[in-house]
């Protein structure tokens, strides 16, 4: 994920001159912790809120789509997220948090936040979904959501709280922005960054879809095009999350920005890294592209979205039996070297193959060139590999996590899937030899997403994972998996000489 460490004072002092990192460190591999598992029985099992027509019944005792932020002033207190109680046409009955103040050798549950009904949020609120966390530079923590009906694109809200430290608990959260689904007017895909670089500075962003004018032109014609947009909104908080501003579009046009996620440089300078999934009048080999767009005021301006390569992903599936697997492996997540400014983003493409290989692309201009993308997971051919997150460690060190199959015996029942670690200390002009981190679990046990009854999306353990550097060249990585059951959160924390 981003990049949140501590930002020494020689590198804000330099202006934005981009190198490549210099190698010679160790090339010993990491020493990988304890595998922890961090999540327990869900409380919210006999919630009666939530039930769609479609489906009555959630994935009790699931926790997905987990996410973690280590506190830069005090390393060895980090949050990790999850969705808790998974329903199968989306969102969760509520979103959990865990705390720990030892550098990951046990964690506490938080305190719920009312998020949803059935955590004693808003009744109109029957699900929640996207948790992201991050902390800024003084250690303030926020954690944000994404509350909703259970009535396909439909009530959606952001949400968004931060950690009171006379407590230790949440402050109740506060909506930001809220729709009641009209005209097809849906939030989605939520992030949060607090800033390295400025005390109290945090920003949330997501995609807002509607059409134009919000419908309201001429509501017959737009409901008959393909004028449907998704606008990456923003908003910021200056004060520790006390307030924040007015959420407004960093691009107002016909496209379709999903999956923003904004990190910040060692200069100040934020960028919003973006699947740009169409364009105009639809799907297309021109409008579908990752991207990032800039801005060099915290956020008051933002550059038009700067392409990095275009999107190529093939569709994830079990091999044994071609059920699909969602882990929306187009998804970018990006990080940002704080000392040389070079900015690194992976995703999952096919690079025109049949199967799916995460990938890297880098730019060493302030993300106006971009190297790439190569792939960068190994496994073999036909190994499909998704679910990345990449990180940069205090002196430069490149880290990277990922699933792939290559363990996979075709008939035997099970989905065998591991999780797999690379890293360099050379900027990624060579890698360190693999590391296996955790299972193989089964992704058969995985709750299932579903468009419809009967119409699977895929098996659904998260659409993106938790990677965050605590300090010097520690790691902690924070995923699910079914190796205990149906999805649980698991932290693992590695150490580097």
């Amino acid at each position: 994920m981003h990049a949140t460490r501590r930002l020494t004072a020689a590198a804000a002092a330099v202006p934005l001159i981009l190198f490549s990192a210099a190698p010679g460190a160790s090339a010993a591999p990491f020493s990988v912790g304890a595998d922890v598992l961090v999540s327990g029985p869900s409380t919210l099992t006999a919630c009666p809120f939530g039930a769609s027509a479609d489906f009555t019944a959630a994935y009790d005792n699931t926790e997905v789509e987990p996410q973690v932020a280590v506190n830069p002033v005090n390393p060895d207190e980090m949050i990790g997220v999850t969705q808790q109680d998974r329903w199968p046409d989306g969102g969760a009955r509520g979103l959990s948090s865990w705390i720990t103040h030892d550098g990951g050798t046990s964690w506490a549950k938080l305190p719920d936040v009312p998020w949803s009904a059935c955590q004693g949020g808003p009744t109109r609120f029957g699900r929640v979904t996207d948790p992201w966390v991050s902390y800024d530079k003084v250690g303030n923590a926020y954690f944000i959501g994404q509350p909703i009906d259970s009535a396909a694109l439909g009530l959606s809200a952001i949400s968004v709280t931060s950690l009171d430290r006379s407590t230790g608990t949440w402050r109740p959260p506060r909506i930001i922005q809220e729709d009641g689904g009209e005209r097809g007017i849906f939030n989605d895909k939520v992030s949060i960054t607090g800033d390295p670089t400025r005390p109290g500075h945090a920003y949330a962003t997501w995609l807002r879809g509607t059409y134009p004018n919000d419908g309201r032109q001429h509501p017959v014609a737009d409901l008959h095009s393909f004028a449907y947009r998704g606008m990456p909104m923003f908003s910021r908080t200056t004060d520790g999350g006390l307030t924040w501003s007015k959420p407004v579009p960093m691009r107002n046009s016909n496209n379709f920005f999903q999956g923003n996620q904004i990190a910040v440089g060692p200069d100040g300078t934020l960028y919003n890294v973006t699947a740009n999934l169409f364009t105009g009048a639809g799907f297309n080999d021109n409008g579908v592209y990752v991207g990032v767009m800039t801005s060099r005021d915290a956020g008051l301006h933002w550059s038009a979205p700067a392409r990095i390569a275009p999107i190529r992903t093939a569709q994830l599936v079990v091999p044994d039996d071609n059920f699909p697997i969602r882990a929306e492996d187009y998804l970018p997540d990006i990080a940002v070297d704080m000392t040389t400014g070079a900015i690194y983003v992976v995703w999952s493409d096919s690079l025109g193959t049949a199967v799916n290989k995460v990938v890297l692309a880098k730019s060493t201009d302030g993300g106006r060139h971009w190297s790439g993308p190569t792939a960068v997971a190994t496994g073999g051919p036909g190994v499909q590999s998704y679910n990345h997150a990449i990180d940069v460690s205090d002196t430069g060190m490149v880290t990277l996590t990922y699933w792939d199959d290559r363990n996979n015996v075709l008939g035997d029942g099970v989905a065998t899937t591991d999780v797999w670690l690379r890293h360099s200390h050379d900027g990624t002009l060579s890698w360190q030899p693999e590391q296996h981190l955790h299972g193989p679990f089964d992704h058969y046990a995985a709750p299932i997403s579903y468009f419809a009854p009967g119409d699977p999306r895929g098996l659904f353990l998260g659409d993106y994972m938790g990677l965050e550097t605590i300090s010097g060249n520690s790691t902690i990585a924070f995923f699910t998996s079914t190796i205990a059951d149906g999805a649980d959160a698991h932290a693992v924390r590695l150490d580097h000489s």
